[in-house]
Order: C-alpha cells, then structure tokens, then sequence
C-alpha cells in the first residue's frame, strides 16, 4: 500500500520514503524512536503483521484484532528518549499518539520499552500514562503545530 502524502510517524517524508520501507522489510530500523514510529504508522494502517514482527518474542500477543478499534490516528509526538540508540541494548521512547473517536479528539501518552535482540530492535511492552481530550482551541503557541494532525501552523489552522 503506498500513500502519497506525509507518512503518519510525523516525518517530513511521504509513506513510500519513509515507513513503507520499513513495513516491507526492504529496510530495518536503527533506532528505538525510529521503531516506535514505524509501528505508530503501522497501527494506524491497520499493518498486524508488521506489529507482530517487531514485537519481542518474549511478550508477543498470538494475534492482533483490530475489528473492534474504530479510532483515527493521524499524529504522533515523541516526548523523550532514553538511550536506544544504534549502538544501544534497550530504550526508552515516551510518545503522545494522537487519534479521533466518536467524534471526539483524544491523546495517548505511553511510555514504550524496546530492547535488541541479535542486531535488530523489538518492542518490548508499554504503560500508558494517560488518555485526554485534545483542546482544539487552546494556542500552546503562536507557532506551535496544530494538534489536529494537518502540519500546519495552530494559528493557520484551527487556531483561525
């Protein structure tokens, strides 16, 4: 599947350039944060398979059943990293996962462990910190993006 618009990890690159590359196996991710944003836009796609590929074999759920998400995610925000990098054994990446339920803006905030595993990193398991509701209508900033996922400037945006 190739999209031709910004690929959902939060890059500035289009799917096919980005995390598509990841999802086909044509290349494997180097980083903690760059697995966590490869599986946030494999999550958002629906891609189980690919879920399940890099989650830790320690852990792993036997399937992966998205019949009953009926959530939109559309942004994801890193907060922090803790080690994880290439020459790294585990990490630490905090994210807020952005999505839309029932007519209503929400945010995730989790907390993701991730260790390497023979060269290659995996999920390992993750505790959410909290879920909210997005407020469209606050400025966190007059140049600060806009939550909604667009891109675009909060001022230029929903900020209008």
């Amino acid at each position: 599947m190739t999209l031709e618009k910004t690929c959902l990890c939060g890059s500035t690159l289009d799917y096919q350039n980005c995390c598509e590359l990841y999802h086909s196996g044509a290349k494997t991710p180097q980083t903690a944060e760059i697995l966590m944003r490869s599986r946030f836009t494999a999550y958002a796609m629906r891609n189980g398979e690919y879920l399940q590929t890099t989650w830790d074999a320690s852990n792993r759920p036997e399937t992966i059943d998205f019949s009953k998400d009926t959530a939109e995610w559309y942004q994801l925000e890193i907060v922090n990293l803790k080690k994880g990098g290439i020459t790294d054994e585990r990490g630490i990446v905090e994210f807020k996962a952005y999505y839309r339920l029932d007519g209503e803006e929400l945010v995730m905030n989790e907390i993701s462990r991730f260790k390497k595993n023979a060269g290659r990193w995996f999920y390992l398991d993750g505790v959410i910190k909290s879920v909210s509701k997005v407020n469209l209508t606050s400025n966190q900033g007059k140049n600060a993006l806009c939550s909604c996922g667009s891109g675009k400037k909060f001022k230029r945006c929903c900020g209008k």
